[in-house]
């Protein structure tokens, strides 16, 4: 069986399609400038043929139709018939409180997401359109939504739950969501397995230029730090993390700008990009700290403080932990950061291996010393794996 996974945003479209089989990539790709003009599809075969298709894209239907040509192309495809094709997975940012799990999409799930949409007004519209339009295009292939949100809708309320008048909760749904979930269900998973342990306790640090922790327990997340949106938890690349919410209206009057100007500054313009000054990536910043730069070595000194300051936290509310997980961009390629969360930790179990640490290179790697209590692991997530997971699992149940 072979599976369509599709994250669509309100301009771009990436796609895998993966052979279940054997849970292997047969083709992925990329469709950029949706509603714009220039567009262009760029997609790359297992065996390395690629296909790059210069035209314009009106909406999502146009690019699910191009997608369908690079997959059918006689040369450079990777399928013979659509066919082939078992059920499409889409990524849908957010799911409510409507869905505790993944769903087969029909008419219902379509009205239930586009009422939410509201609650991811940047993401929603485009997933929303691309799913209508992949029914459109691919007419009787079943089709599977896969949030963001669900996996942490096992938080208990007192973990969810803002200090806020609780009938304005109950009303305009205001909690802590989470996101990433799809990462974190992965990592989790995955590390239940190398430990052989179902009610491991799990803290999965996923970091990247957005990030976000969980605190997992039996499979399940207890707690998780970003929000009602991912502007809340960590010190990220270009987002603020958690601040005083007094402070925001302060800096909005003082740098005079209107309610939603501000929140685009926290989301845009601050992280590591506003305390270094000139960049969100940190491997800039760490080449930077590493010619004297200081406001580049306090941008990477706040990222790690705040991820140590989780992961601390999470240890109380778990009580104890089985694996701290390091995934995502900088989880998987920052020999620094981890270090730099890892240090002193020792009084919790954790004994991290600094020449472990520094001789990783790829795949799943274990940083803890021999004789620690807690494994300290670097773990590759797959997003696109689990959403196809999830949908072979629910398609062969419709």
């Amino acid at each position: 069986m072979k599976i369509l996974v599709i994250n669509a945003g309100s301009s771009s479209l990436k796609y895998q399609l993966i052979d279940m089989e054997n849970e292997s990539v047969v083709a992925k790709g990329l469709c950029e400038r949706i509603t714009f003009t220039g567009g262009v599809l760029t997609q790359k075969t297992a065996d390395g043929r690629e296909t790059v298709i210069k035209q314009d894209m009106p909406s999502h239907k146009e690019a699910m139709e191009l997608v369908l040509k690079a997959m059918l192309d006689k040369e450079k495809g990777a399928i013979k018939s659509v066919d082939e094709i078992g059920a499409v997975g889409h990524r849908v940012l957010h799911s409510g409180e409507d869905f505790k799990h993944s769903v087969v999409i029909d008419d219902e799930v379509i009205k239930i997401c586009e009422k939410n949409a509201e609650l991811g007004p940047l993401h929603m519209p485009g997933n929303i359109a691309c799913i209508k339009s992949c029914r459109e295009v691919m007419k009787g292939v079943p089709m599977v939504a896969v949030f963001d949100t669900t996996f942490h809708s096992t938080m208990p309320a007192k973990a969810y739950m803002y200090g806020i008048p609780y009938e304005v909760y109950d009303k305009y749904k205001i909690r802590k969501y989470g996101f990433h979930g799809t990462s974190h269900k992965f990592v989790s998973e995955e590390t239940i397995k190398l430990l052989g342990k179902k009610d491991a306790k799990i803290i999965v640090c996923h970091l990247g230029n957005g990030s976000s922790i969980s605190a997992v327990k039996d499979g399940k997340c207890q707690d998780t730090s970003m929000g009602f949106t991912p502007l809340e938890g960590l010190v990220m690349g270009t987002r603020s993390g958690d601040i005083d919410p007094a402070a925001v209206d302060y800096l909005r009057v003082k740098l005079n700008l209107k309610p939603d100007e501000v929140v685009n500054y926290l989301n845009k313009k601050c992280g590591m990009l506003g305390i270094s000054g000139f960049s969100s990536d940190m491997r800039d910043c760490t080449a930077a700290m590493d010619n004297g730069d200081e406001r580049a070595r306090l941008a990477i000194e706040m990222v790690a403080y705040r991820v140590k300051k989780y992961v601390g936290s999470y240890i109380a509310v778990l009580g104890g932990v089985d694996a701290i997980v390091f995934t995502g961009g900088i989880g998987e390629h920052s020999p620094l950061v981890r270090r730099l969360v890892m240090e002193n930790m020792e009084f919790c179990g954790a004994k991290f291996d600094e020449k472990k640490n520094e001789e990783y290179s790829s795949g799943v790697g274990y940083l803890n010393t021999d004789d620690s209590k807690v494994k300290i692991i670097v773990l590759p997530t797959n997003e696109e794996l689990s959403i196809a997971r999830e949908t072979k699992i629910l398609t062969a149940k419709a």
